[in-house]
């Protein structure tokens, strides 16, 4: 890194920056809380540092309806974020060239619409999910063959990509991806019209101003390997997110790992997962106290829940045949068990006891701080390079409300644009017991 980029760098306060952009982008969006309005800024901002990255975030955008701002905050996302590459519907092909192109400079993939990729109705584009997914990983390619060099051909996938449509996007996606969970305006609430030709230029200046805060950090960012509050690919996907966090200092490191919480949290707590897994949840809720059950009785209690999809699975729902298979992968298989009312068919409670622990915990209890705490080693900046305090922080953890300001130019005070109520960043049948099996 040359010296100029250096003092660049060092006369941009990153956690004010930061706090800039996430003035604009609630200038014209309104999100459905606080952690998602930091986890849009920090994805944005992570688009600067591929270079540093081993996984590139997704950002997941859904609204359960029309006009609830998806494609607006699709926009402030295209007009902040490194070498933007917006598209409605692609193939896969022009995709993995589109990436290829420029090897370790890859753009940032935006699709709009993309339910019209990846909804019930648009088929499974399995080849652009896979690309999407691959993607997620450095030194994942793929291979295609040229026939015109008769030679195996690698191509890039790694890129980080937004998408943003109505409905889910596919579980695999999200399961990489901070998920951003629209909702239209409330009456009362108001945002700032966005025209591209006159508000662009502004947020351009923004994207100028965070690549060159970012770039000369690149080796810092490489190196960096911040506290996590998550595990595995949880962490994988906040990982660049809390490392320019920190970086940023000032109150974005702990806001970053709040956010990282409650938003992976919201994800879990309304994930279903596969019909199978659902299965062993279910089962548990069916068990109750019984350390043994019937199969004709648990079948009977799994399909007696209006909402959930067992009376309706296949043409004569859920038999007894159906479910041995699901379980069977999990290694649970009915047996002969003496009950109080004779032999039958059923199913012990301790051979779910494993399956549930390791693919439907319970929720472990709240207690106490929802987030670690940040230790002073983290900031990858230095005291004198953090917000001084009273600065405008976009972020406040007790506050219950927050004015924010858009610069007119960079560097200058803001002009508050009026205040607008932010959610304060919180911290987030009868049984039977006498039994044995069956024995031969």
């Amino acid at each position: 890194m040359t010296t100029d980029n250096h003092d660049q760098a060092d006369a941009i306060d990153g956690a004010e920056l930061l706090d800039d952009v996430a003035a604009t982008i609630g200038r014209y969006v309104i999100l459905p809380s606080t952690s998602a309005l930091i986890a849009v800024v920090l994805w944005i901002a992570a688009t600067h540092a591929m270079e540093a990255w081993n996984c590139a975030a997704r950002l997941v955008i859904r609204a359960p309806e029309r006009r609830c701002g998806k494609s607006r905050l699709l926009d402030m996302v295209e007009a902040m974020c490194h070498r933007p590459l917006m598209t409605v519907n692609a193939s896969p092909s022009a995709v993995y060239r589109a990436i290829g192109a420029n090897p370790g400079h890859p753009p940032t993939l935006l699709i709009d619409e993309a339910d019209t990729i990846f909804g019930p109705k648009a088929g499974d584009n399995e080849a652009l999910r896979g690309l999407l997914n691959a993607g997620h990983q450095r030194n994942r390619p793929t291979l295609r063959w040229d026939a015109s060099t008769r030679q195996n051909e690698e191509i890039e996938t790694f890129a980080m990509a937004a998408l943003a449509g109505i409905g889910a996007m596919p579980d695999t996606i999200e399961d990489r991806a901070a998920v951003i969970r629209m909702r239209r305006r409330a009456r009362g609430e108001t945002v700032a019209p966005y025209r591209i030709r006159r508000d662009g230029p502004d947020l351009d200046l923004l994207r100028q101003r965070l690549n060159q805060w970012i770039t000369p950090h690149i080796d810092t960012l490489t190196d960096a390997t911040p506290d996590m509050p998550l595990e595995d690919r949880a962490a994988d996907t906040w990982e660049p997110l809390i490392a320019l966090a920190d970086l940023a200092g000032g109150q974005w490191p702990r806001a970053a790992r709040k956010a990282a919480l409650s938003l992976t949290s919201d994800h879990d707590a309304s994930d279903e997962g596969s019909i199978p897994t659902r299965l062993l949840a279910d089962c548990r809720t069916a068990f109750q106290d019984a350390d043994a059950l019937q199969t004709a009785v648990l079948l009977e209690r799994l399909c007696a829940d209006p909402e959930a999809p067992w009376a309706t699975l296949g043409a004569n729902g859920l038999t007894a045949m159906k479910m041995g298979n699901l379980l069977r992968d999990f290694e649970i298989r009915s047996d002969t068990i003496r009950f109080t009312t004779g032999q039958a068919k059923g199913y012990v409670r301790s051979d779910f006891t494993d399956a549930w622990n390791r693919y439907c915990p319970d929720p472990k209890p709240a207690s106490g701080e929802a987030v670690p705490a940040v230790p002073a080693s983290t900031s990858q900046v230095s005291p004198e390079e953090a917000s001084p305090t009273g600065t405008a922080q976009a972020v406040p953890s007790t506050q219950a409300s927050l004015t924010l300001t858009c610069e007119n130019e960079p560097g200058t005070a803001g002009t508050p644009w009026g205040p607008r109520p932010v959610p304060p960043l919180s911290d987030d049948g009868a049984t039977d017991t006498n039994h044995t099996r069956a024995t031969a």
